[in-house]
């Protein structure tokens, strides 16, 4: 090899490897720069998480928005301030059955187990109107959601119609749908939905859906707890028969829970 070669030889070589550097520092630089964009997307990432946080912690819960609103959204079927009097059966019936629940209270359910089609039956039949009254104070003695999201449910179905009502109503308190007191399954709307279908008149009701998932009676639902709490009646269930107290076997302050109990109760009310 001449040395004239050997000097060419050497600096391709020389070139080669200042190219490389040239491409390897490019590279290098490129990898820098997304490196600190990836962090900056990271950072605004976070701050944006944290932001969305802190919006999400200051924004009011379903229940306060409702407790808040000025305009209240009364179901039909309803009279009185705010939309809380509801009252059902013939207008000709002289006498009326207040009736007061919880729709988590297992001694609800049990009591409409054995009573809640008689009451139906009556009402049809003209011996007296209903009056319900809605509670939903075992959300705050076993904190829940489901007194209250059952009671804006209710609305929906009362909406539709006073049947639709008692009998979503019933089949809420049915053994087979009422839940445990401490299991909050009346919370979820697709469980309300769920035992919805049981009821020809709300079955695929795309009206009573949305009315449901939407909260459309929340702030009504509340007023109506509300009218419980200035009742003055201590526990659930509770019947009244134009305003005097109806008791069963178990002496003052206790309903009458057995249809033989309910039955002798209500007739000598009538006859009152």
């Amino acid at each position: 090899m001449s040395a004239r070669n050997n000097q060419a030889n050497k600096a391709a070589a020389r070139e080669r490897l200042r190219i490389e550097r040239e491409r390897q520092a490019k590279r290098d630089r490129t990898r820098r720069q997304l490196i600190v964009a990836a962090s900056i997307v990271g950072v605004l990432a976070i701050a944006g998480g944290v932001g969305y946080g802190v919006m999400q912690a200051n924004k009011p819960s379903q229940w306060e928005a409702a407790k808040n609103e000025k305009q209240i959204t009364a179901p039909a079927n309803t009279t009185g301030k705010n939309g809380t009097t509801l009252v059902i059966g013939k207008k000709d019936a002289k006498k009326t059955l207040e009736l007061y629940e919880d729709s988590r209270c297992p001694v609800c359910a049990t009591f409409e187990q054995a009573n809640g089609e008689t009451i139906k039956k009556d009402v049809d039949a003209g011996k007296y109107k209903l009056r319900y009254v809605g509670a939903a104070f075992i959300d705050r003695t076993i904190p829940g959601e489901g007194s209250r999201n059952a009671l804006s449910a209710l609305g929906a179905a009362l909406d539709v119609s006073p049947e639709a009502f008692l009998e979503y109503k019933g089949a809420l308190y049915a053994q087979k749908n009422h839940p445990a007191e401490q299991d909050d399954k009346f919370a979820k709307d697709d469980y309300l939905l769920k035992v919805a279908d049981e009821v020809d008149a709300l079955k695929g009701n795309k009206e009573f859906q949305k009315d449901v998932q939407d909260g459309t009676f929340d702030a009504w639902a509340l007023k109506m707890a509300d009218t419980f709490q200035k009742s003055g009646v201590k526990g659930t269930p509770a019947l009244k028969m134009d305003g005097k107290t109806l008791t069963g076997s178990g002496g003052e302050g206790s309903p009458p829970m057995t249809p033989e109990e309910f039955k002798t109760a209500i007739d000598k009310a009538l006859k009152g």
